[in-house]
Protein backbone atom coordinates (compact mmCIF):
# COMPACT_ATOMS: atom_id res chain seq x y z
CA UNK A 1 0.00 0.00 0.00
CA UNK A 2 1.92 2.45 1.56
CA UNK A 3 5.54 1.57 -0.10
CA UNK A 4 5.27 3.83 -3.07
CA UNK A 5 4.65 7.10 -2.05
CA UNK A 6 6.79 9.83 -2.43
CA UNK A 7 8.68 12.49 -0.16
CA UNK A 8 8.40 15.80 -1.39
CA UNK A 9 12.20 16.07 -3.20
CA UNK A 10 13.14 19.03 -0.79
CA UNK A 11 12.20 16.85 2.32
CA UNK A 12 14.60 13.97 0.85
CA UNK A 13 17.72 14.91 2.04
CA UNK A 14 16.54 14.92 5.80
CA UNK A 15 14.26 12.11 5.66
CA UNK A 16 14.27 9.65 2.85
CA UNK A 17 16.92 7.44 5.20
CA UNK A 18 14.33 7.86 8.13
CA UNK A 19 11.94 5.68 5.42
CA UNK A 20 14.05 2.91 5.24
CA UNK A 21 14.37 2.61 8.85
CA UNK A 22 13.30 -1.09 10.25
CA UNK A 23 10.26 0.34 12.43
CA UNK A 24 9.08 2.17 9.14
CA UNK A 25 9.20 -0.77 7.03
CA UNK A 26 7.20 -2.45 10.10
CA UNK A 27 4.37 0.34 9.58
CA UNK A 28 4.17 -0.38 6.42
CA UNK A 29 3.47 -3.31 6.32
CA UNK A 30 1.23 -3.20 9.27
CA UNK A 31 -0.49 -0.49 7.15
CA UNK A 32 -0.35 -2.76 4.02
CA UNK A 33 -2.07 -6.58 6.02
CA UNK A 34 -5.21 -3.43 7.34
CA UNK A 35 -5.60 -2.79 3.61
CA UNK A 36 -5.61 -6.30 2.70
CA UNK A 37 -7.96 -7.57 5.70
CA UNK A 38 -10.40 -5.23 4.54
CA UNK A 39 -10.16 -1.98 6.71
CA UNK A 40 -9.98 1.31 5.06
CA UNK A 41 -7.37 3.17 6.17
CA UNK A 42 -7.47 7.06 5.98
CA UNK A 43 -6.18 9.30 4.02
CA UNK A 44 -5.80 7.49 0.85
CA UNK A 45 -1.94 6.16 0.20
CA UNK A 46 -1.21 9.08 -2.07
CA UNK A 47 -2.35 11.34 0.40
CA UNK A 48 -0.69 10.44 2.86
CA UNK A 49 2.19 12.66 2.98
CA UNK A 50 0.93 15.79 1.37
CA UNK A 51 1.59 18.15 4.09
CA UNK A 52 5.01 17.56 2.97
CA UNK A 53 3.62 18.18 -0.67
CA UNK A 54 2.21 21.78 -0.57
CA UNK A 55 4.91 23.02 2.51
CA UNK A 56 8.54 22.11 0.97
CA UNK A 57 11.45 22.07 3.46
CA UNK A 58 12.40 25.71 2.41
CA UNK A 59 9.36 27.14 3.05
CA UNK A 60 8.32 25.90 6.31
CA UNK A 61 8.07 28.63 8.70
CA UNK A 62 5.23 27.59 11.31
CA UNK A 63 4.47 24.15 12.46
CA UNK A 64 0.64 23.05 13.53
CA UNK A 65 0.76 19.88 14.80
CA UNK A 66 -2.89 17.86 15.65
CA UNK A 67 -3.37 14.70 17.07
CA UNK A 68 -4.35 11.61 14.32
CA UNK A 69 -6.21 12.31 10.75
CA UNK A 70 -9.75 12.70 10.79
CA UNK A 71 -11.54 9.05 10.73
CA UNK A 72 -14.76 9.81 8.78
CA UNK A 73 -15.23 8.65 4.65
CA UNK A 74 -13.59 11.21 2.51
CA UNK A 75 -12.36 13.67 5.54
CA UNK A 76 -8.61 13.13 6.10
CA UNK A 77 -6.95 14.18 2.79
CA UNK A 78 -3.01 14.56 4.79
CA UNK A 79 -3.23 18.20 6.40
CA UNK A 80 -4.10 18.47 10.15
CA UNK A 81 -7.61 19.31 10.49
CA UNK A 82 -8.41 19.90 7.24
CA UNK A 83 -10.88 18.91 4.85
CA UNK A 84 -11.57 19.23 1.01
CA UNK A 85 -14.19 21.91 -0.08
CA UNK A 86 -17.09 19.58 -0.44
CA UNK A 87 -16.85 18.09 2.83
CA UNK A 88 -18.63 19.33 5.72
CA UNK A 89 -16.23 21.43 8.55
CA UNK A 90 -15.94 18.82 11.57
CA UNK A 91 -16.45 20.18 15.15
CA UNK A 92 -12.57 20.50 15.87
CA UNK A 93 -12.24 22.91 12.71
CA UNK A 94 -15.64 24.85 13.83
CA UNK A 95 -14.30 25.85 17.09
CA UNK A 96 -10.75 26.66 15.34
CA UNK A 97 -12.32 29.00 12.93
CA UNK A 98 -14.37 30.62 15.86
CA UNK A 99 -11.06 31.16 17.48
CA UNK A 100 -9.62 32.50 14.01
CA UNK A 101 -12.85 35.19 13.87
CA UNK A 102 -12.12 36.24 17.55
CA UNK A 103 -8.61 36.78 17.24
CA UNK A 104 -8.12 38.38 14.10
CA UNK A 105 -11.72 38.90 13.12
CA UNK A 106 -11.48 36.76 9.89
CA UNK A 107 -15.14 35.92 8.68
CA UNK A 108 -15.91 31.65 9.39
CA UNK A 109 -15.08 30.46 6.01
CA UNK A 110 -17.62 28.36 3.87
CA UNK A 111 -15.36 25.49 3.70
CA UNK A 112 -12.82 23.58 5.61
CA UNK A 113 -9.25 23.52 2.66
CA UNK A 114 -6.45 24.66 4.91
CA UNK A 115 -4.52 24.78 1.38
CA UNK A 116 -3.76 28.24 1.29
CA UNK A 117 -2.12 28.29 5.08
CA UNK A 118 0.15 25.13 3.58
CA UNK A 119 1.46 27.35 0.48
CA UNK A 120 2.00 29.87 2.94
CA UNK A 121 4.78 28.34 4.91
CA UNK A 122 1.94 26.04 7.25
CA UNK A 123 3.25 22.51 7.84
CA UNK A 124 -0.31 21.03 8.64
CA UNK A 125 0.98 17.85 10.14
CA UNK A 126 -0.53 15.76 12.37
CA UNK A 127 1.36 13.45 14.79
CA UNK A 128 -0.13 10.13 13.76
CA UNK A 129 -0.43 10.46 9.84
CA UNK A 130 -2.88 7.24 9.26
CA UNK A 131 -6.10 5.93 11.20
CA UNK A 132 -8.88 3.27 10.79
CA UNK A 133 -12.57 4.25 9.35
CA UNK A 134 -14.51 5.54 12.65
CA UNK A 135 -11.57 4.50 15.08
CA UNK A 136 -9.89 7.58 16.12
CA UNK A 137 -6.33 6.71 17.88
CA UNK A 138 -6.08 3.13 16.09
CA UNK A 139 -2.83 3.87 14.46
CA UNK A 140 -1.22 5.15 17.36
CA UNK A 141 2.35 3.76 18.68
CA UNK A 142 2.28 1.69 15.78
CA UNK A 143 5.67 3.91 14.51
CA UNK A 144 4.18 7.49 13.38
CA UNK A 145 4.96 8.83 16.79
CA UNK A 146 8.99 8.47 16.13
CA UNK A 147 8.55 9.33 12.45
CA UNK A 148 7.18 12.71 13.47
CA UNK A 149 9.26 13.10 16.10
CA UNK A 150 12.30 13.44 13.38
CA UNK A 151 10.50 15.69 11.54
CA UNK A 152 10.70 18.18 14.81
CA UNK A 153 14.07 17.36 15.58
CA UNK A 154 14.97 18.37 11.82
CA UNK A 155 13.10 21.09 11.61
CA UNK A 156 14.28 22.37 15.46
CA UNK A 157 17.86 21.99 14.31
CA UNK A 158 18.02 23.08 10.33
CA UNK A 159 15.91 26.13 11.02
CA UNK A 160 15.46 29.22 12.75
CA UNK A 161 12.43 31.94 13.91
CA UNK A 162 9.77 28.80 13.29
CA UNK A 163 6.47 29.15 15.23
CA UNK A 164 5.29 25.87 16.67
CA UNK A 165 1.36 25.66 17.37
CA UNK A 166 0.67 22.13 19.53
CA UNK A 167 -2.80 21.42 19.95
CA UNK A 168 -3.54 18.28 22.45
CA UNK A 169 -1.30 16.28 24.41
CA UNK A 170 0.17 14.19 22.51
CA UNK A 171 0.99 17.55 20.17
CA UNK A 172 2.36 19.21 22.81
CA UNK A 173 4.74 16.23 24.01
CA UNK A 174 6.98 16.98 21.01
CA UNK A 175 7.81 20.57 23.25
CA UNK A 176 10.77 18.47 24.54
CA UNK A 177 12.30 18.35 21.00
CA UNK A 178 11.75 21.96 20.39
CA UNK A 179 14.73 24.63 21.74
CA UNK A 180 13.18 27.67 22.83
CA UNK A 181 15.89 30.07 22.62
CA UNK A 182 15.52 29.20 18.04
CA UNK A 183 11.49 28.97 18.19
CA UNK A 184 8.27 29.47 19.22
CA UNK A 185 6.43 27.75 20.65
CA UNK A 186 2.60 28.18 21.58
CA UNK A 187 0.53 25.29 23.12
CA UNK A 188 -3.18 24.73 24.58
CA UNK A 189 -5.54 22.02 24.71
CA UNK A 190 -7.12 20.62 21.63
CA UNK A 191 -9.97 22.03 19.93
CA UNK A 192 -12.29 18.95 20.25
CA UNK A 193 -15.84 20.14 21.61
CA UNK A 194 -14.75 18.07 24.39
CA UNK A 195 -11.78 19.92 25.72
CA UNK A 196 -12.11 23.42 24.13
CA UNK A 197 -13.18 25.84 26.26
CA UNK A 198 -10.10 24.23 28.34
CA UNK A 199 -8.22 27.22 27.28
CA UNK A 200 -8.07 27.19 23.46
CA UNK A 201 -10.63 29.42 23.22
CA UNK A 202 -9.56 32.98 23.36
CA UNK A 203 -5.45 31.61 23.20
CA UNK A 204 -5.23 33.87 20.24
CA UNK A 205 -2.42 31.45 18.21
CA UNK A 206 -2.66 33.26 14.88
CA UNK A 207 -2.03 36.84 15.92
CA UNK A 208 0.82 35.81 18.33
CA UNK A 209 2.40 34.23 15.66
CA UNK A 210 2.28 36.61 13.25
CA UNK A 211 3.74 39.25 16.04
CA UNK A 212 6.55 36.71 16.30
CA UNK A 213 7.25 36.27 12.36
CA UNK A 214 7.22 40.32 11.98
CA UNK A 215 9.62 40.67 14.98
CA UNK A 216 11.66 37.74 12.92
CA UNK A 217 11.57 40.19 9.60
CA UNK A 218 9.63 37.00 8.21
CA UNK A 219 6.51 37.54 6.23
CA UNK A 220 3.90 36.82 8.14
CA UNK A 221 1.05 34.35 7.62
CA UNK A 222 -2.76 35.34 5.92
CA UNK A 223 -4.98 33.11 7.86
CA UNK A 224 -7.66 33.88 5.31
CA UNK A 225 -9.82 30.43 4.09
CA UNK A 226 -9.31 30.53 0.47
Amino acid sequence: MVMNFQLEKSWKPYLAQELDKPYMQELFSFLEMEKKSGKEVHPDEEQILEAFRLTPFSEVKVVLLGQDPYHGPGQAHGLCFSVNKDVKIPPSLVNIFKELKDDLGITIPPHGCLESWARQGVLLLNNVLTVETGKAGSHHQKGWEKFTDKVIEVLNGEKENLVFILWGNPAQKKASKVDEKKHLILKSVHPSPLSVYRGFMGSKPFSQTNAYLKKKGLKEIDWRIT
